[in-house]
């Protein structure tokens, strides 16, 4: 039998890839080893009133560069493969956008563009990938302002424009999820983004309806008079966010098949006294389905979304929402899509159970050994800066020690990536040379 030169040439690469693993595997912990299969290893970037990034009162462009580049490389070196940054916090922009004004956190002032210029988004996604990061663009679907009270507001933001498509609840001002004209809009800004940007995925997270505020309804009154159809309120909430996600997906895969939508809603889809047959064991809390009006088994069952991320923020054991109920719940409920689970490692040393520096690798180990779960996101990127409870540590010497790709979405992914290829292994230090999608990269240089 006769082989082409360019398939030989692929099996001795892959004959040295899997010589290189082995050798790791002997080099390494087993637990280490046990581990080095695709999962996706994320973490979250907030900008909203500057959280993570850019830093408080730094608007210039060089220090704001300088900063990205020094936290995606703490994160490499703590193992991770993949950044979720938050783009659109509250219908302003990190990029140039034709809808919306530069974001107030970025330059002080909304709408006013950064000095020296430059397009932050595209800086963040080619840094991300030169580093074999996926970058995944969070944006806030419908919070338009922050603070009513003393947020900056551009002249072209649309809630001046559009002053009649939005709603005040509580000190902020969120788009009327009932209005028709709102949701094309929404739509508008993530085509825009996705045809124009080189992003793995759009993310939302868990703002849809906004929390409750005990004793206010939401006042949305008007549309549901409007678009209403004699349908019960709590289900023509639900209809309104169902028909966002579904128009959303189907923009997002026209404009760019490869890219991913993803969802990180809240821990609790819904508590057993509401449906004793799909609700979860846990009581108390405010939920997906009840209270935010969104529906993710829908949007799993339907294909809307390519992965969910829950955020399950509570310890083991908790009264209301044990993170060991809801990670065995969420595991079971994944209609075949991609489950990531999001870990709270800024709680740390916030209480008694999370004081213990064991909390957060047993929940790493936990999740690893449920069924149907392809990897994690901590939040927040900050948390990690002081290496609280020796948690950095704790991923580059044991649970990230051998780098990895993301895990693949099979209806996306038609053909697996080969497993990355290290160059050099240390017994002690990780952040040596080692090889990423073809290019050669060292941590703290760019």
């Amino acid at each position: 039998m006769k082989f082409s030169s360019s398939f030989l040439c692929m099996l001795r690469n892959l004959r040295l890839t899997g010589f290189l693993l082995l050798l790791a595997g002997w080099l390494l912990p087993n637990t280490a080893f046990a581990q080095a299969k695709p999962e996706f290893r994320a973490v979250w970037v907030a900008t909203v009133d500057n959280i993570d990034w850019p830093s408080k009162g730094n608007y210039n462009s060089d220090l704001q560069k300088i900063e990205f580049t020094k936290l995606l490389d703490m994160h490499l070196r703590n193992g991770i493969n993949a950044v979720i940054v938050q783009v659109r916090p509250v219908s302003d922009a990190f990029y140039p956008s034709p809808f919306e004004p530069w974001s107030e956190f970025l330059t002080g002032i909304q709408g006013k563009p950064p000095e020296p210029y430059y397009d932050p988004l595209a800086f963040m996604i080619t840094e991300a990938h030169k580093r074999g990061m996926e970058f995944h663009a969070w944006m806030n679907p419908y919070r338009a302002v922050f603070n009513i009270g003393r947020s900056s507001i551009a002249a072209n933001h649309i809630t001046r424009i559009h002053p009649e498509w939005f709603l005040t609840y509580g000190d902020k001002k969120y788009f009327d999820p009932g209005n028709k004209d709102a949701q094309q809009y929404l739509t508008n800004v993530v085509k825009d983004v996705v045809e124009r940007y080189a992003i793995d995925a759009i993310h939302f997270d868990d703002y849809f309806y906004p929390y409750k505020i005990p004793g206010k309804e939401f006042p949305d009154h008007a549309s549901f008079r409007k678009y209403g159809n004699g349908m019960k309120k709590d289900d023509w909430r639900r209809s309104n966010t169902d028909s966002i996600i579904s128009r959303l997906n189907a923009v997002i895969k026209k404009a760019n098949p490869k890219c991913q939508f993803g969802i990180s809603p809240f821990g609790v889809w819904r508590n057993q006294d509401k449906d004793p047959v799909n609700g979860s064991k846990t009581n108390g809390a405010q939920t997906n389905y009840d209270d935010l009006y969104a529906d993710i088994l829908l949007w799993l069952q339907k294909g809307w979304i390519d992965y969910v991320a829950p955020q399950l923020y509570w310890e083991f054991g908790h009264r209301i929402a044990p993170y060991e109920v809801l990670l065995d719940w969420w595991s079971k409920n994944t209609f075949g899509k991609n489950l990531y689970i999001g870990l709270a490692s800024y709680r740390a040393n916030s209480n008694t159970a999370w004081k213990d520096h064991t909390q957060l690798p047993r929940q790493i180990e936990a999740l690893r050994n449920t069924p149907n779960i392809q990897g994690m996101i901590f939040y927040n990127s900050s948390s990690f800066v002081k290496n609280p409870n020796g948690w950095n540590d704790s991923l580059r010497n044991n649970y990230f020690r051998l780098p990895v790709y993301p895990a693949p979405l099979a209806w996306i992914d038609s053909i697996k990536p080969e497993a990355p290829q290290i160059n050099s292994i240390g017994l002690r230090k990780r952040d040596s040379f080692y090889q990423v999608k073809g290019n050669f990269y060292t941590p703290g240089k760019t």
